[in-house]
């Protein structure tokens, strides 16, 4: 299997830019990892402090990263913390400006052994944490010739992940790390059914996240002067799908005022849709003056996790398509939240939890969206569900300290 992988890699890092001349997506894949292992040279000549390596696939999982980030620059400031990307939309928004507490952002190679171990070597982190998933052999290879600590967290396993339904390759890459912080019992019960003792219950960073965005969001006193005294939905990181339930609605309840946030920026999906909603509606690019206005399209990236602080209501997409998006953004705020039947409920936990905790609603149809809207129209129901959000919350904070405190405990960095 590890023959096969290698042939796999040489063969897609020899494909990609043939692809790359025909998708603009993979070339900007490619153009973006140009001269990475130069510019990691330059910036470890000049700062050769222990450094921590934080790798992620995406935004979200960056987003997962940053309380545990900043916990541990807290406990260790004197160290210096590289955050890898797999994906051009998470590194790109997060090179848009300086990030808090991060010293260094950059791809991640493309997994060819050679690329791996030379992009460890220069490197040469003290201590290695991997976000819920993403794990490349090579790198992970590299890391474990070279003795460096690896710690795993925020992981949320299933059954039916190939770690767990046979014993090859993939379990191997996991059972190399040294710790993994879970986010339920369950995963910790998995990973002793294959024989890792070092399996530790956390909790999800994301609830420590989406705390201290409700704590200290970013203001937009635009948005703030028009819907002053007014109800608001926030619909969030919607798709078409979402959409074709959410429109009737909207048209139904022109006595809310409606933030649209589309998961995708495409400019003709947004213009169909403002036809088919009944109310004046405007796009945050056109003005930052919006009255007259019912619907508020933004058609940017990086405002949502604070527009929830806004919000009466939120409806989160993706549950109908490629997958549900952060319900936890808005439920941090305190706002509960609606969205669709998920596929697969297993790979999103906190969906059924929030249920089950009262802030949260799935619908699969229209008829069953106008029914729980109806239902967060009363007012003793709507603020026992703000209750709700409020208490599960609180009740899962602290998993950033958790992790932190055990790992520097096991693995110091020298004390320092």
């Amino acid at each position: 299997m590890n023959l096969l992988y290698r042939i796999a890699i040489a063969l897609i890092t020899a494909v990609l830019p043939i692809a790359g001349i025909f998708s603009v997506k993979i070339n900007h894949f490619l153009k973006g990892r140009k001269g990475l292992l130069n510019k990691l040279k330059e910036f470890r000549s000049k700062n050769s402090s222990d450094l921590v390596w934080f790798h992620v696939a995406s935004l979200g999982e960056y987003e997962q990263a940053k309380p545990v980030i900043a916990e541990l620059k807290l406990k260790r400031p004197s160290i210096l913390v590289l955050i890898s990307f797999f994906s051009p939309s998470g590194y790109d928004i997060a090179t848009r400006k300086a990030q808090e507490h991060v010293d260094f952002i950059s791809y991640i190679p493309l997994d060819r052994k050679s690329w791996a171990f030379e992009f460890v070597k220069i490197m040469d982190p003290t201590l290695v944490f991997f976000v819920k998933y993403d794990l490349w052999y090579h790198h992970i290879l590299a890391l474990k010739e070279k003795g460096i600590p690896m710690i795993l967290f925020s992981a949320s396993f299933r059954s039916d992940q190939r770690y767990f339904k046979s014993n090859g390759f993939f379990r191997n890459i996991l059972l190399q790390m040294d710790e993994i912080f879970t986010q339920n019992l369950e995963s910790v019960r998995l990973l002793e059914s294959i024989g890792f003792k070092n399996g530790v219950l956390a909790g999800d960073t994301r609830f420590d996240r989406v705390h201290e965005t409700a704590l200290a969001p970013k203001k937009f006193p635009e948005i703030e002067k028009w819907v002053e005294n007014q109800k608001v939905v926030v619909l969030g990181s919607v798709w078409e799908e979402d959409m074709q339930l959410l429109i009737p609605l909207i048209n139904q309840n022109q006595d809310f005022l409606w933030i649209i946030a589309p998961h995708d920026l495409n400019p003709e999906p947004m213009r169909i849709w403002q036809e088919a909603i009944e109310a004046d509606s405007i796009r945050y690019s056109e003005s930052k003056n919006f009255e007259g206005n019912k619907i508020l399209f933004i058609d940017n990236i990086g405002m949502l996790s604070s527009l929830y602080q806004y919000g009466t209501l939120a409806y989160v997409g993706g549950a109908f398509g490629k997958g549900l998006h952060n319900i936890l953004e808005p439920l941090g705020f305190e706002v509960p939240v609606i969205f669709g039947t998920l596929k697969n409920s297993s790979k999103f936990p906190e969906a059924a939890q929030s249920v089950k905790e009262n802030c949260g609603f799935s619908v699969k149809d229209l008829e069953e969206l106008q029914l729980i809207f109806k239902k967060l129209r009363d007012e003793k129901f709507y603020f026992e569900s703000k209750l709700g959000a409020k208490n599960w919350v609180e009740s899962n904070l602290g998993a950033a300290k958790k992790i932190v405190h055990k790992v520097l405990l096991n693995y110091p960095l020298n004390g320092r």
